[in-house]
């Protein structure tokens, strides 16, 4: 029986579990199972989940196109086994051709498609027959479905489109967030070669290394998070009394907690499943982090807390490059529907604050239903809110050493009109965020 690599294992089980809805690849690249796996094929299984996603849509066209019956329905294990050994066969120009149409289909053999595996092995074949360059697409944008390229264009321009598809093609920059110089060095003793963050002081970029083999990691001393998603907390900053309001996975609240060492920060999640995991991270500050079980539509504070953070469940679109399969389940009603429980989640976050306390909206969605449509919305509806500065808030942050020197400047150019932060992705290395700051002027 022909073997099957671990790598090609494993983006098999991961590529079939984003098809059936049960999880993200970003995650699902991160659990045990791809962990234990050698280096060498930690990466293989990372460039065949995220390739073959960044390229499905042409896959599928180029598979199809090679099918008896274009439109015959085909099961998710034979349809995956497809598009892993066209996307070795088209775009891994390393991989022999025998190792990509043999393992795929034993693949579907082993998944129970015994019978669709001569199918498999003809397309691929013939797939593998024709010359690279005409099979590869000419432009980005081909990547996405057309009417998310037609909105962004209509949205942001057709330059800032192209520039949002060219990044969402790319494997993002590998951030983290390390406060004590102890452990930058040893980072750099066991061989984590790092560079400076592009706005943050305590954000380093991965340039070289395995940090998530190290034991800095394993014990929390490092962690893991993308640049905007720091700068969305650093921007939330200090108070006495702080909410947040949708905390899981929890790397913006253990920020928060970093920055207020002595204060009461309430973090509330929805799922019991990823409250416990949330409790879990958060475990070290146990004694002033109470973890809740709450829905944030209707949370039932009202005027406690000087700092309420509302990073809201959205779409993700400022995500594509790091979960690519995004693309390919939302439809454009998604974010109306979004944007309707958003409303709600930012009118229960103000209502939380205290009057004089500040309210910090975000997603990291570059969709304007979920964004600035939700803010002016919340704030039609209600006389006992504003927006403050960001400008000002971003030039107290590097005058406190938070951004460093110049970044206030580079990021007062994505400031709205409105006075709302937007990054898109791949402006400063990092995924796409839109962030709101708000003041609570009077109680309910």
């Amino acid at each position: 029986m022909p073997q099957i690599s671990p790598a090609r294992n494993a983006a098999f089980a991961i590529l079939l579990a984003v098809e059936r809805g049960e999880g993200h690849s970003d995650d699902l690249l991160r659990r045990h199972s791809v962990s234990v796996l050698s280096q060498q094929d930690r990466n293989l299984a990372t460039a065949l989940v995220l390739g073959v996603l960044r390229q499905q849509i042409a896959l599928d066209k180029q598979i199809r196109a090679h099918l008896t019956k274009p439109n015959t329905r085909l099961d998710s294990e034979v349809l995956i086994a497809l598009r892993l050994g066209a996307f070795q066969l088209l775009h891994m120009d390393r991989i022999p051709a025998r190792a990509a149409i043999d393992e795929s289909v034993e693949l579907a053999k082993r998944a129970g498609h015994r019978f669709a595996s001569g199918m498999v092995n003809a397309v691929l074949r013939k797939l593998g027959a024709q010359p690279r360059e005409e099979a590869r697409p000419a432009q980005e944008t081909t990547a996405y479905p057309e009417w998310m390229v037609e909105r962004w264009s209509r949205f942001f321009g057709a330059e800032a489109s192209c520039e949002i598809c060219r990044h969402g093609q790319m494997q993002p920059s590998l951030a983290i967030r390390v406060d004590d110089p102890a452990v930058e060095r040893e980072l750099a003793d066991v061989g984590i070669e790092l560079a400076p963050g592009e706005l943050l002081a305590n954000a380093r970029l991965v340039r070289g290394g395995d940090v998530t083999a190290t034991a800095a990691f394993r014990n929390g001393g490092v962690r893991v998070q993308d640049e905007g998603s720091q700068l969305v907390a650093e921007i939330a900053g200090r108070g006495n009394t702080i909410l947040d309001c949708c905390a899981a996975p929890g790397g913006k609240t253990l920020i928060l907690a970093e920055r207020n060492p002595q204060e009461r920060i309430v973090a509330c999640e929805a799922s019991a499943s990823r409250l416990e995991a949330l409790r879990k991270r958060l475990s070290a500050f146990s004694d002033r982090v109470e973890c809740a079980l709450a829905d944030a539509t209707s949370l039932t504070f009202r005027d406690e807390f000087d700092l309420v953070l509302a990073d809201v469940p959205c779409s993700g679109t400022g995500t594509l490059g790091r979960n690519p399969e995004i693309r390919h389940r939302l439809n454009p009603g998604d974010f109306v529907r979004q944007g309707e429980r958003q409303r709600l989640i930012l009118a229960s976050a103000l209502r939380a604050a205290r009057p004089g306390g500040r309210v910090v909206y975000s997603t990291c969605s570059l969709e304007p239903e979920e964004n600035d449509q939700v803010v002016s919305a919340v704030l039609h509806e209600r006389a006992d809110a504003q927006v403050l500065p960001m400008a000002a808030r971003l030039e107290e942050m590097e005058r406190d050493s938070i951004l460093i020197a110049g970044a206030a400047e580079k990021l007062a150019q994505c400031i709205m009109p409105d006075g709302y932060l937007r990054l898109l992705p791949g402006a400063f290395g990092t995924d796409g965020f839109f962030v709101a700051l708000l003041e609570k002027t009077s109680g309910v």
